[in-house]
């Protein structure tokens, strides 16, 4: 098993992409978030019991709301992530099982928070996306987020630089799309051979 992060913005979802298009078996961390959070799931009921009805708009999960109010406190980002991290890990280890099941052997699981959640010790190699903080500013306000709000998401992960000091192998997704996904072929190559 394989874990693939990287900061906001680094274009971590581009290379799960090339990965999932060279054969491997992606299980991503969004997608999981995602779904324990879907209308009726006990986290989502968890969810509006901490934060209030406010989190919950027409019976789903205001995200935005929920962002505004825990990214700038510790503490209640803390408490989301209490209700929300072991079901999102049990959603993935229940792919992880189906994976095999399947008689898949390179399984990839995408998770931005991975050295902050997981054990990096639990991968067999650890894959960090990397750009430069410039070029993830400008990327999330691309996607529509306020500068301060960017700023802000990238400042409450793990420095960049740190997650790159922690990986086995890193995709420098500072230059074009083909150079990256270069990167991702040789490196794809590589993980197949050992």
């Amino acid at each position: 098993m394989i874990g693939l992060t990287g900061g906001i913005g680094t274009g971590k979802s581009t290379v799960s992409a090339a990965l999932r298009e060279l054969g491997a078996t992606v299980i991503d961390a969004d997608e999981a978030a995602r779904a324990v959070v879907e209308p009726g799931t006990p986290a989502l009921a968890e969810i509006e019991r901490e934060f209030g009805p406010e989190v919950v708009r027409d019976g789903r999960l205001d995200r935005q709301r929920l962002a505004d109010l825990v990214f700038d406190d510790p503490e209640r980002r803390r408490r989301l992530e209490a209700i929300t991290w072991p079901r999102v890990r049990e959603w993935m280890a229940e792919k992880v099982l189906e994976a095999a099941a399947r008689g898949e052997e390179r399984v990839v699981m995408d998770i931005p928070l991975l050295f902050e959640a997981r054990d990096p010790k639990d991968f067999a190699a650890v894959i960090v996306v990397s750009a430069p903080e410039a070029e993830q500013l400008k990327r999330l306000v691309a996607r529509g987020l306020r500068e301060s709000d960017a700023r802000a998401r990238i400042a409450s992960q793990l420095p960049q630089a740190e997650k790159v000091r922690r990986a086995t192998y890193v995709i420098d997704n500072s230059g074009s799309g083909e150079e990256t996904r270069r990167q991702v072929r040789e490196l794809w190559e590589r993980l197949e051979d050992s």
